[in-house]
């Protein structure tokens, strides 16, 4: 097989030699291109290269360079090509790019990426000189595809030091990929990896907005860090500051309401989810969230009234009814002083009877609903209990008197 290298320094030196002799350009690319279309890359560059050298605005809709990208990578990765062969490639390929660059402004993005992709996967080139490029292609054309912004993320852990910032780099670009690609799993395992712990990355990403204040984009990554670390200790601070930005963007208001909670913080929390309520009136999961914070409270009352508003949003939901249920429970519980009378066991039944109507919707608490049925069959009254205080069948048994006063409902004899 001839020498590639002596086949390269014949198609540079013929293309410049044509370009001083006249031309007829759209001669040499029809040649170039039937040969490219037959796949005879050899006989194919020289022919492109003229043009490539010349002046290939005419013939940018056929797309010569990248017909001329695909000569080079295919010849690159043959088997047949030598390792002095596959240098003399490289640096051609670079050439090719700084040449479609000039011609195709348009395109700087892709040719830019390639370029250094090629620099640092082909030629080797210094960390710094390949991310440079990387930066370069991404702020040309911010769509480009992940695979490439993972490149220069790895890049960037690889030389992460204290001085050169690249790890708070590396972070912000996979919290930007996860962001985008939720579903993919890598983007969280390369934020994981960036540090020993979690905890690193927390101080990480508060330094960054320290440095930069007034950044939303940086106080919702250390927001979300703290999150993924548990630390919801640390969430209110940026939360507050993205509300003041931008009072009405809803996740900002939930994570804080989430946060307060987790941090115990019930009161904050109680007002995070009144103002959830008021941003979105038809949302359930709003008025089930604020319901289970009351139910902590044991207000227990105050709970139900939210829990009937979920409901009348969604009257097919079986998880508020499922809740309410208990709420009863956990009333009877808190009454109960000794001696376990007999309202405290009609009670009970008012939880079975509204566990009953949560299992009827057939929901995702179906089944918890028919189990603690099961569980409080022993807590309800008996036929004896009824037959002891003169009840018949179908009688109703107002709930009241002890701390229950608050229930106002009635359940029905059942023999």
């Amino acid at each position: 097989m001839k020498s590639l290298k002596v086949i390269f320094l014949f198609v540079f030196a013929y293309s410049f030699y044509v370009k001083a002799q006249e031309v007829n350009l759209t001669e040499q690319f029809s040649l170039f291109y039937e040969y490219h279309k037959n796949k005879d890359y050899k006989s194919a560059l020289p022919y492109g290269w003229t043009v490539v050298n010349n002046n290939p605005t005419d013939f940018i809709r056929f797309k010569v360079f990248r017909k001329m990208e695909e000569i080079l990578w295919y010849m690159h990765d043959s088997v047949a090509t030598s390792d002095g062969e596959k240098l003399a490639i490289t640096d051609t390929t670079l050439y090719l790019y700084d040449k479609a660059i000039e011609y195709e402004a348009d395109k700087k993005g892709y040719y830019l990426v390639r370029k250094a992709f090629v620099m640092e996967m082909w030629k080797g080139a210094p960390a710094d000189e390949v991310i440079s490029v990387y930066e370069e292609a991404f702020a040309a054309d911010p769509d480009i595809i992940s695979f490439y912004k993972d490149r220069l993320g790895i890049l960037y852990s690889q030389n992460a030091s204290d001085e050169n910032g690249y790890k708070l780099k590396a972070l912000e670009l996979y919290s930007k990929l996860s962001e985008q690609e939720p579903d993919n799993a890598t983007w969280i395992a390369r934020i994981e990896a960036l540090a020993e712990d979690m905890d690193e990355l927390v101080d990480i990403t508060k330094k960054a907005w320290d440095l930069d204040p007034q950044n939303p984009e940086k106080a919702w990554k250390y927001a979300q860090t703290a999150m993924r670390a548990d630390r919801y200790d640390l969430v209110d601070v940026p939360l507050l500051f993205l509300i003041e930005k931008n009072p009405s963007v809803i996740n900002y208001h939930r994570e804080l309401a989430k946060a307060y909670d987790k941090t115990e913080q019930l009161d904050k929390a109680i007002d995070s989810y009144k103002k959830l309520i008021e941003l979105q009136p038809d949302n359930r999961d709003n008025y089930v969230n604020i319901a289970i914070i009351y139910q902590k409270l044991d207000q227990l009352s105050v709970a139900r009234s939210y829990l009937v508003k979920a409901q009348n949003v969604d009257p097919s939901w079986d998880y508020p009814i499922y809740i309410e249920a208990q709420l009863y429970e956990q009333s009877a519980r808190n009454c109960i002083r000794g001696q376990f009378e007999f309202i405290d066991k009609c009670v009970y039944k008012l939880a079975v009877d509204t566990y009953a109507k949560a299992r009827a919707k057939g929901g995702l608490f179906a089944d918890r609903a028919g189990t603690r049925i099961s569980q409080l069959s022993n807590s309800i009254p008996s036929k004896e209990d009824y037959f002891f205080q003169q009840l018949s069948n179908g009688d109703e048994i107002k709930i009241q008197g002890k701390c229950y006063d608050w229930i106002g409902k009635s359940i029905t004899v059942q023999l």
